[in-house]
């Protein structure tokens, strides 16, 4: 048999994290490094690998109920090369070090499961909860395999330099940076994003780091059900639509 598609054949390399092609994650276990990846993430492996789909992270069935901010993950474990993409997502891989990363726990393909993850709070002198109000504290010292929707962007932060992002786009941050949750609309209304303009929440960044964002204020839909109506099109959280709460 001959086709073009044999140049998508598989790629070589030594490395434990590899991006097979821009949007699909290659893993190589060598029998004792286990690696915690976002359930139902598979799509192809090889050798003798095992799936735990009821690991929980730590305080996760504590805390989630309170906040919404969830990472459902499943424990790789074996030994040989495990193939994870999630709705064509294109993937990016972090080394995490000293200063910790704060990421929308909905953007975390796979991580090492030697990292230590928290719920955290971000301020909000508002008190709204949604995209944005908790999010997912990552350190230890570590890969990450991160997720957006089409190719990100990465913007410094320094004490000269304020960054504001809107809070459907951002994915993740340097976890030393100030945060805030703010939202400049003029309406009478506060759950009116913004007024006329489409705009909404912005998270605030001072200090040193990074901030990444990618080109889409709304996720592709997550467990999506058949049929007309708001589970089809947004998922069975229905959140998010047209870009307003909901």
């Amino acid at each position: 048999m001959q086709s073009p598609l044999f140049t998508h054949a598989e790629q070589q390399s030594q490395d434990r994290y590899f991006l097979q092609n821009p949007q699909m994650l290659r893993v190589a276990l060598t029998g004792s490094d286990d690696v915690l990846a976002l359930k139902g993430a598979m799509v192809a492996f090889q050798g003798l690998i095992d799936f735990d789909g009821e690991y929980d992270w730590s305080g996760r069935n504590r805390s989630s109920e309170a906040t919404g901010e969830t990472l459902e993950l499943m424990r790789c474990s074996g030994q040989g090369t495990v193939y994870l993409a999630n709705m064509a997502q294109y993937v990016h891989l972090v080394d995490i070090d000293h200063d910790g990363m704060t990421v929308d726990s909905s953007y975390v393909l796979a991580l090492d499961s030697s990292l230590h993850t928290e719920i955290i709070e971000v301020d909000s002198q508002y008190g709204i909860s949604g995209t944005g109000k908790y999010q997912l504290n990552i350190s230890g010292r570590g890969k990450v395999a991160l997720m957006t929707s089409g190719p990100p962007l990465m913007m410094r932060v320094t004490p000269e330099t304020f960054v504001n992002v809107d809070a459907d786009a951002i994915v993740a941050w340097s976890t030393p940076l100030r945060v805030q949750m703010q939202s400049q609309t003029y309406s009478s209304s506060i759950t009116r994003r913004r007024g006329s303009t489409g705009e909404g929440w912005e998270l605030s960044f001072l200090g040193q780091g990074f901030a990444l964002v990618q080109p889409s204020e709304v996720m592709p839909p997550q467990n999506a059900e058949l049929g007309e109506g708001l589970r089809g099109q947004f998922g069975n959280s229905g959140r998010n639509q047209n870009n307003r709460w909901t």
